[in-house]
């Protein structure tokens, strides 16, 4: 027969418990999202289709992250650049140069670090990025 020990849980203890751990998770700082990943929820919130995110550190020194994204046309491409320029400006971060917002079949958003691509159908498979970019490794967001 195995002996156990006998102690009695005070009432409220779960409570504290529950408390302390929760004040814990505050106090343990978060790391912000990066601001690339802004610019993907963005797209996404204007229905930006195909969204692929590729890490170039390896492969060039140009930029860190290249995001693809496709609109249905160029009305919606420059709606998704709209909400990413929006997004990003809330955070202080705004774009070295934007190309293409007229025409919209590909517009083009460098923020340094990472740089849009928002493609019509059409400008998307002509361009390829994704086949130029190949050794990239993909990002899951």
């Amino acid at each position: 027969m195995s002996e156990g020990i006998n102690c009695t849980i005070p009432a409220g203890a779960p409570y504290i418990l529950a408390r302390t751990k929760k004040a814990l998770k505050q106090a343990v700082p978060q790391e912000p999202d990066p601001l690339w990943l802004t610019a993907v929820h963005a797209a996404e919130s204007k229905q930006a289709q195909d969204i692929k995110v590729l890490d170039l550190r390896d492969v060039t020194t140009f930029t860190d992250t290249l995001i693809i994204c496709s609109g249905a046309n160029s009305r919606q491409n420059q709606t998704i650049s709209n909400e990413i320029e929006q997004q990003l400006k809330k955070h202080g971060d705004i774009p070295s140069s934007v190309e293409g917002y007229t025409n919209a079949e590909w517009v083009l958003m460098d923020y340094g670090d990472y740089v849009v691509n928002i493609f019509s159908e059409k400008a998307r498979a002509y361009y390829d990025l994704e086949r130029l970019w190949r050794d990239a490794k993909p990002v899951k967001y």
